[in-house]
């Protein structure tokens, strides 16, 4: 029943993709990942029942948008606070179950060449999108017939566009829009993670 998040930032360039992705025999964050989860599911096969279903999003001009699918509209986030409700979610992004490491590679790959992607004078292959990987997990008692004992965590693996100076990339155009909606996606994510550790004004530990 716990939720992780993971993000990989830094400046365009700098490998952010390849660490989470990895190429070749250089495996990164999620294969090492996934193969550690389904080996994990495998050993508690006997006691626990566990499905996992993968999502991929981008988002891309400030525009969420299904990695699955060909063609994607503008989805929305909306949030399910009802009892057993969906909490935070994106409203009709396709989930993919998933029965070993190479179907969440392979559901993986397909997304990233749907990926906005384009070329600076730092980076040939610039990812001009944050890529949002998503595993849900559910795990029940095998003997659980009503679901009783159901609990579902969520695994946000991220690969955020990465942080460019328009100097340094030489960016005109369609590329320097993308660059300053970077930028301030950026900006308003370290707001949000600054206000989440800063101590809170009564003195009673962090918010």
């Amino acid at each position: 029943g716990y939720n992780g998040c993971l993000f990989a930032y830094g400046q365009t360039g700098s490998g952010k993709t390849f660490t989470m992705q990895g190429a070749g025999d250089q495996r990164g964050i999620i294969p090492t990942l996934c193969t550690e989860l389904f080996n994990e599911i495998q050993e508690s096969a006997e006691k626990k029942h566990i499905t996992v279903v993968c999502s991929v999003l981008e988002i891309y001009n400030e525009k969420v948008k299904d990695l699955s699918v060909d063609s994607s509209d503008d989805l929305t986030i909306r949030e399910d606070s009802s009892q057993g409700g969906r909490g935070i979610h994106v409203e009709g992004l396709t989930e993919v179950q998933v029965r070993s490491c190479e179907e969440v590679l392979d559901c993986i790959a397909k997304a990233q060449q749907r990926r906005a992607v384009g070329k600076t004078n730092m980076n040939e292959h610039s990812s001009r999108s944050h890529s949002v990987v998503t595993l849900r997990v559910g795990a029940c008692d095998c003997d659980d017939v009503d679901a009783a004992t159901l609990t579902v965590s969520k695994l946000h693996l991220i690969d955020l566009a990465g942080s460019e100076r328009q100097k340094a990339t030489g960016a005109t155009g369609d590329r320097l829009k993308e660059g300053a909606q970077i930028n301030l996606s950026l900006s308003a994510l370290g707001n949000v993670i600054n206000a989440l550790t800063e101590k809170t004004s009564g003195g009673r530990g962090e918010s």
